[in-house]
């Protein structure tokens, strides 16, 4: 329990060179809130079960009190303390071994400890600073408390890592003054520093020109934007007010984390202008379908674009059900990878709601759009304010115990603040007092209950008449309902009768259960018509492919097939450039996003275009002799000498005049991005000096996902781009080839360049 200091980094690894596991919690901040403050303390002590108690000298003497409300401490220590005693030997660590238990920020009544290892935190830190490009020629300044994950994990042990000086300062200095904060910036020619929203805000606000005359913020590369949601408004402002001190837009960097996720969970690329998407507002909150707004229209909700999934994690968006959503459809972000927590210490009931399955809840609602997530709002009612969790139950508990209050007729609920850009804690209580002076004291009292248990104020309190507070039939309070009047200024009007209240309910409840199953029958229904379309044409295109004569009939008969198949399916299929295909002696190079590509390339290419396919599928029954009927190649992938075998065969096919179709990219993966490229279509190519065509697919991979098969209603685009010709003849012509064909693909599918996870190193093949 200590301040952001130097005794903190000293006390934190001793922890560790001890065997030990480091659990930071806040130190007191006011005297007037010390024993609430213990109080809460305690219950996060008790629940790690904590042995020992590192503090300060000041706080040595009212620590020990904590003692008595935990059973479990044996001792209060002060680094000093703890130093005077010669070290021992350094306990040895293996991966898998608990390296820090995070308590969610506000944990009062029901904790909830995070459980890290030290192969999570080490997994979070590489990938976030694979994604940053971080090296040891940054500077990170930064203001964040230690015991906060975005200042302990991101900040200080992010920068240990990577070597890079990092300038600690105190939060307070910068609640007092902000611009303490960018000064530092300016002093250290920090290139990194992140902050949650309600910081650049703060700067926004707070800051006189006349504090920061001089100024230059142009070493300031990536200023992340984390911890709680971050405002559209905020992001444009603090570009344009800082842009004449240097300040670069595209530095602005907004990115979601969770401790669950150790820290962070998404980032944009480096050096990208935030994304800000507008959608339709009753879109979005009648159906969860993210749709694009018009440029004009005044009521549209704007989201910020939070990035992609770090190296080796995913992130997914489900329905109530669970099942997977396609791009701009609202719900559940779940998440897993390297830095995924197992679970919440001494707490079975929680950990079991965190998973599903392989994947977490992230409690947060979202949407993606090309390989980008968007956060709309909590799953739960939590209240998130400058970073912290307020979790309605225990205040409205507490608030319900003063004298005048009506005991669970109180409701607490976030409003969002687009000035400040973060949440206004809201405050409705139910009372049969009258009197205005008695109201005023009332108000009062539960102004400093409010501050005392959270160490905020209330932005507001409101002394609601009885049965102001709406409620389920069960008792429930409706809190999005209470925030809803609030909102829209009609809180205090006149209730219906209850019988009315309950006819209404129930009539709204059932109009809800019915709105909410019918998307998933739907999806249900449309699945199940797909593939039985499917089944349906697959034999009859099998068949005649079987039994016609000649390769020009069967492949006429299976591009009207799969023309057939796209329209009755009801898919949205829009193709360009397709004069590009050369008429014959061409090499066609596409991205592979789903097993959906063969059907949808079948569609779009003239002529007896000639596949080359995975020598696994020559020896399947039903996919074998399709193949070979359509007159496709097959590739041995793991063999040298079958690779040799099925290069000779592709020569003398391009040479005799045929198009040759490949996937370079040689499988297919769930997440959204383009893979690396084998070499081998692009070897063909220059071989036989004939040109590549790039054909750019998007939208597939919503429709039929690499490892699922529930097929899901989306629109289809392909982009046949203009053909690319090697420059020379050997093998970095080759290369050259390659990559220029990639970069055109990437370019026009719009998804995230995946090469830096897994790089190939091409050589030449054996032929």
């Amino acid at each position: 329990m200590l301040p952001t200091g130097s005794a903190f980094f000293a006390a934190f690894f001793g922890v560790l060179y001890a065997g030990a596991v480091p659990v930071p919690i806040y130190p007191p901040f006011r005297p007037s809130q010390l024993e609430e403050h213990l109080r809460r303390q305690a219950t996060i002590l008790s629940s790690a079960q904590a042995r020992l108690l590192v503090t300060t000298e000041e706080s040595r003497r009212i620590a020990r009190l904590v003692r008595g409300l935990t059973g479990t401490i044996k001792s209060v220590d002060t680094v000093d303390d703890l130093s005077a005693h010669p070290p021992g030997p350094p306990a040895r660590s293996a991966p898998d071994d608990v390296a820090l238990i995070q308590y969610t920020s506000g944990s009062t009544g029901d904790p909830k400890g995070v459980v890290l290892s030290h192969a999570n935190l080490l997994a979070n830190i590489r990938a976030i600073g694979q994604t940053m490009a971080v090296s040891s020629t940054d500077i990170f300044v930064s203001w964040l408390p230690l015991y906060h994950d975005m200042g302990l994990i991101g900040a200080w042990l992010g920068s240990l890592y990577y070597a890079v000086l990092v300038v600690i300062m105190s939060p307070l200095r910068f609640l007092a003054r902000p611009e303490r904060w960018l000064w530092a910036i300016h002093r250290y020619r920090a290139t990194l520093s992140a902050a949650p929203n309600f910081a650049y805000e703060l700067c926004l606000r707070k800051i006189e020109d006349a504090d920061i005359s001089g100024l230059d913020l142009g070493s300031w590369r990536m200023a992340i934007n984390g911890a709680e949601p971050v405002s559209p408004d905020t992001v444009r402002g603090f570009a344009k007010r800082f842009a004449r001190f240097g300040f670069r837009p595209e530095a602005m960097t907004p990115v979601y984390g969770l401790a669950e996720c150790s820290v962070g969970l998404s980032f944009p690329p480096p050096n990208r202008t935030p994304v800000i998407d507008h959608v339709q507002r009753a879109a979005l909150t009648r159906s969860g379908t993210a749709t694009p707004a018009s440029a004009g229209d005044a009521t549209a909700l704007e989201f910020v674009a939070c990035g992609h999934a770090l190296p080796g994690h995913e992130v997914r968006i489900v329905d109530s059900a669970g099942r997977e959503l396609e791009d701009r459809r609202e719900g559940r972000l779940q998440f897993r990878g390297p830095s995924t927590t197992r679970g919440y210490l001494r707490n079975p009931a929680k950990t079991a709601e965190l998973f599903s399955g392989t994947w977490l809840e992230s409690g947060d609602l979202a949407y993606t759009a090309a390989g980008d997530i968007f956060l709309t709002g909590r799953s739960k009612d939590i209240i998130i304010r400058a970073g912290r969790n307020i979790y309605p139950q225990e205040l409205e508990e507490a608030i319900g115990d003063l004298p005048g209050v009506r005991r669970g007729c109180v409701v607490t609920f976030g409003s969002h603040d687009r000035v400040t850009g973060t949440e206004r804690l809201i405050v409705v209580a139910e009372t049969r007092i009258e009197d205005e002076e008695n109201r005023a004291a009332l108000r009062r009292k539960i102004e400093d209950l409010v501050t005392t248990l959270l160490d905020t104020a209330a932005d507001d309190v409101v002394l609601a008449s009885a049965h102001t507070v709406l409620k389920t039939s069960s008792g429930k309070i409706r809190r999005a309902a209470c925030r809803e009047l609030y909102e829209s200024g009609r809180l205090g009007e006149r209730a219906p009768p209850v019988w009315w209240q309950a006819a209404r309910l129930y009539v709204r409840s059932i109009l809800q259960s019915v709105r909410r199953a019918w998307p998933a029958v739907a999806a249900l229904l449309y699945a199940a018509y797909w593939w039985s379309l499917l089944y349906v044409l697959g034999v009859v295109a099998w068949t005649l492919v079987a039994i016609l004569p000649g390769r020009n009939r069967r492949w006429r008969m299976v591009h009207g097939i799969a023309r057939i198949f796209l329209r009755w399916a009801a898919i949205p299929f829009l193709q360009t450039g397709v004069e590009h295909i050369p008429e014959q002696g061409a090499v066609l190079a596409a991205n592979h996003s789903s097993y959906f590509d063969g059907v949808v390339l079948a569609a779009l290419l003239p002529g007896c275009p000639t596949f080359m396919a995975k020598r696994e599928l020559a020896s399947q029954l039903v996919a074998g002799v399709f193949l070979r009927r359509l007159g496709a190649l097959f590739a041995e992938r793991v063999e040298p000498s079958g690779g040799v075998q099925s290069t000779v065969a592709a020569l003398a096919a391009i040479r005799s005049g045929q198009t040759l179709v490949f996937f370079p990219e040689g499988t297919l993966t769930r997440m959204p991005g383009v893979l690396p490229f084998h070499t081998g279509a692009f070897y063909v190519a220059v071989r036989c000096g004939c040109p590549v065509v790039p054909i750019a697919i998007r939208g597939t991979r919503s429709i039929l996902r690499g490892d699922q098969w529930f097929p899901r209603h989306a629109a289809v685009q392909v982009e046949v781009l203009p053909a690319i010709s090697a420059t020379g003849s050997d093998w970095a012509d080759v290369v050259d080839l390659r990559d220029s064909v990639r970069k055109q693909i990437l370019q026009r599918t719009g998804e995230p360049d995946l090469v830096a996870q897994s790089v190939e190193s091409p050589a030449p093949p054996s032929a």
